[in-house]
């Protein structure tokens, strides 16, 4: 009932005067979004044809071809200047899921999931959630990426480099059964199921249920998921329809070890931590970590020895056990109205609540129970809500898109520790939600208001389409403390810029080629999180800071052309980046740690590049697809660390951005019949680097996945599939994240994550 009266209060202010508007609507406008009504027999890729800005999308098509429960992030890396990482097949594991666009990482990106904001999706999330806890892969109808700084109309307050868009399947009106169940590598088992039902002109709606369980790849531990998914859509008269969403996720994930380059070369790609059947072991490390001094720990087991079994050299080498748990609900309600012959109004409110545990067997602390290890955990408490307007129509030549958005988001962010139970016994399993902490380290709750409105005119001159707009927004964040023992930061931020613009040419040559150029200015709102941000320095430092510190900011330029007929479809852009006021967030401590971090104001970033790519048809049923991405971004600035006595330099000036590889390309054979189907994929990205100064790197690597399928119809709209996915067919071993405790300014770091081995699955599809 909670979440309901939030939603209803959301919009009732709006239905009132836009019903009474509406009634003399006498058909309704077509919905923005209608290819996600039925994107099945949508084009698997859109390469942005009429767009005055570098956009593609992606539909379900292009998600059912994968592995059963593949994030749509990993079905966009295909995309020119999408650099995709993660440690898992899947591509769903949050501690190890980076994505950057034009150099431009994570967290200043934006991500929306029909229109419903998901913050930055990083895995300390403050003011979101990941996609793929809000939405099941079989339910996206569209994936849309913008390469440059994105959508004007996003719900976004830190997307510098690009913005995700993702759009949930319309229900049909029919009824339809659609269920899978997958096995595969490492004991993976996954089962998905949807049931819809509807008439033409009534109510609509589909419910589905998503389970996956699975060991991981390497180690002790499992990575499961349960998820629920519902959407409804309700006409309300001529021209007038209400939708709703309601999503619940419950997600555990034992962590994989994150790694540096010595200890890939002393210990192997496979090595791990510990996990729950080796707890005598962690114990027995975490002794010798006391006894020598190292961890802090008072000795309690002195007989434990100073020295570590061989292969161990230091307690870092691996931990007891880690694992990422959240639970997540998320409700929509909208309200679409017809407004006279080209208008259109929508509101949509809605609500998220997450709760949320990092967990990690740390050797830094001892349990009361005289264990010399105990639980670390960050706590995540979300309670977000929102809603969002706007108002489209066409007037001659203009095409008028006014907009706006609120947002109240409660977090409290929170760092506790628990005890294990004896040496013998850990009495805890990290899987599950801990209770009962014996510290409190630090709590603190986080009032954050943001409030965007944009305006956008797309002028119709025939053959040349201009489109002018901006945005703006206000961010005002409170932080106070619940429980401050270790010197926390708090007090308040806020971040305002109302004009931020956007421009745009598109001009139609005739036979399907086109060309397209614009600017675009954003500034990024200040992160809101101990971890991250102003907020996860000391108090003193935040002091400091607080009162200079500027948002950062980026002028995109790109330009390009396109060509498009009904058997090839290309698209060829360029792009200039200058990111200013660049925020750079120091570690001072191994992630383990979790010390204060030293930030700053560091400089700008210049990023040059060019874009290409092409999906062509061929004879037979084949088909091939193909793209190249070229980026060179480089720091403009040295770093002069002000915190240190005397102050020190860093020579950045010149150096590559981290985690930017210059070169990415990719590239794909396709053959679909009524009968059989597959496809193979070759994925290659250049060296990385990992430090500022570009001491240490990691290799490039190419990647090889397939798939292959069989159709069998057993009856009229009955048809039933067999897929087999192959991924990293080759067994490539390599490194997939890089930057998982963050970036240092030289040498090797405890930051890398391993990507998983060759792996097998096969799924059997059934729908009606």
């Amino acid at each position: 009932m909670r979440i309901v009266a939030v939603l209803l209060a959301s919009t009732s202010l709006f239905i009132a005067p836009a019903v009474a508007a509406a009634q003399e609507a006498p058909a309704a406008a077509e919905a923005a979004e209608a290819a996600a009504a039925d994107s099945a027999d949508a084009e698997i890729v859109v390469l942005g044809a009429g767009q005055t800005r570098q956009v593609q999308e992606l539909s379900t098509r292009e998600l059912t071809i994968l592995a059963s429960g593949t994030s749509p992030l990993k079905a966009i890396e295909k995309l020119p200047s999408v650099n995709f990482q993660s440690a898992d097949a899947f591509g769903n594991y949050e501690w190890s899921t980076r994505v950057t666009i034009r150099g431009f990482n994570q967290n200043q990106l934006g991500f929306n999931l029909d229109g419903i904001p998901l913050g930055d999706m990083s895995y300390g999330n403050a003011n979101g959630l990941h996609i793929s806890r809000a939405i099941s892969p079989e339910n996206i109808g569209i994936t849309r990426v913008s390469q440059g700084s994105g959508s004007i109309a996003a719900q976004s307050t830190n997307n510098l480099g690009g913005t995700l868009e993702f759009f949930s399947l319309d229900p049909k009106d029919t009824l339809g059964v659609t269920a899978s169940g997958s096995y595969g590598s490492a004991n993976t088992f996954r089962g998905f199921a949807r049931i819809g039902l509807g008439t033409e002109d009534g109510l609509r709606g589909y419910v589905s249920a998503q389970y996956q369980n699975g060991d991981k790849w390497k180690g002790d531990g499992q990575q499961r998921t349960l998820m629920f998914n519902a959407k409804a859509i309700m006409p309300l008269g001529e021209g007038i329809d209400l939708d709703g969403y309601l999503s619940y996720s419950d997600r555990a994930e034992q962590d994989y070890h994150d790694l540096s380059l010595e200890m890939i070369n002393r210990l192997g790609y496979d090595w791990d931590n510990f996990g729950p059947g080796r707890y005598a072991e962690a114990v027995r490390i975490a002794d010798i970590a006391a006894n020598t001094g190292y961890s802090g720990v008072t000795p309690t087991n002195l007989a434990a020895g100073t020295t570590y079994p061989s292969p161990f050299i230091i307690a870092d080498d691996a931990y007891y056990d880690a694992s990422g748990l959240r639970k997540d609900t998320i409700a929509a309600l909208g309200l679409n109205i017809a407004v006279g012959d080209t208008g259109k109004f929508s509101i949509k409110g809605y609500y998220h609540e997450n709760d949320g545990q990092g967990t990690w067997g740390t050797p830094y602390l001892a349990s009361p129970s005289g264990v010399p290890m105990s639980i670390r955990t960050t706590e995540y408490d979300i309670k977000r809500k929102g809603f969002f307007a706007s108002y489209a129509a066409t007037y001659g030549i203009n095409n008028l898109l006014i907009g706006g958005w609120y947002e109240k988001n409660n977090f409290i962010h929170s760092r506790r520790f628990y005890g294990y139970e004896s040496r013998t016994s850990a009495g805890r399993d990290h899987r599950d939600f801990q209770r009962n902490p014996f510290l409190t380290q630090w709590s603190i709750a986080f009032e954050t208001d943001t409030i965007q409105y944009y305006v956008s005119d797309e002028l119709d001159l025939g053959d040349l389409k201009v489109n002018v707009g901006w945005k703006g927004f206000s961010v005002d964040t409170n932080a106070f403390a619940l429980v401050n023992t270790n010197n926390r930061a708090t007090g308040d931020l806020k971040v305002e810029d109302w004009f931020q613009p956007h421009i745009g040419l598109n001009y139609k040559f005739g036979n399907g080629l086109e060309a397209f150029a614009g600017f675009t200015q954003v500034t990024r709102a200040h992160q809101a999180s101990t971890t991250g941000g102003p907020f996860s320095s000391t108090q003193a430092g935040f002091n400091a800071i607080k009162d200079t510190i500027k948002p950062e900011r980026s002028d995109t330029y790109e330009a390009g052309v396109r060509y498009s007929t009904g058997i090839i479809n290309a698209s060829l852009a360029g792009y200039y980046v200058n990111f200013s006021d660049r925020l750079l967030v120091i570690p001072t401590s191994l992630g383990i740690v979790g010390a204060t971090n030293a930030l700053q104001n560091v400089g700008s970033v210049r990023a040059l590049g060019i874009e290409a790519a092409v999906d062509v048809k061929l004879p037979g049923g084949f088909g091939a697809f193909a793209s190249y991405s070229y980026n060179d971004s480089t720091y403009r600035d040295d770093v002069v660390i002000a915190s240190t006595t005397p102050p020190t330099i860093q020579p950045t000036k010149g150096k590559t951005v981290v985690d930017t590889p210059k070169h990415l390309l990719r590239g794909e054979l396709s053959y679909d019949s009524d009968t059989f189907y597959g496809r193979v994929g070759v994925n290659y990205m250049s060296k990385r680097f990992f430090n500022y100064l570009n001491d240490r790197s990691v290799g490039a690597r190419t990647l090889v996945d397939a798939t292959i399928g069989y159709r069998l119809d057993i009856g009229q709209r009955q048809p039933v599939e067999l897929q087999i996915n192959g991924v990293n067919l080759t067994n490539k071993r390599y490194v997939a994240t890089i930057g998982s405790n963050g970036f240092g300014f030289s040498g090797d770091n405890q930051t890398l994550l391993a990507g998983a081995p060759r792996q097998v699955f096969a799924t059997l599809k059934v729908g009606f």
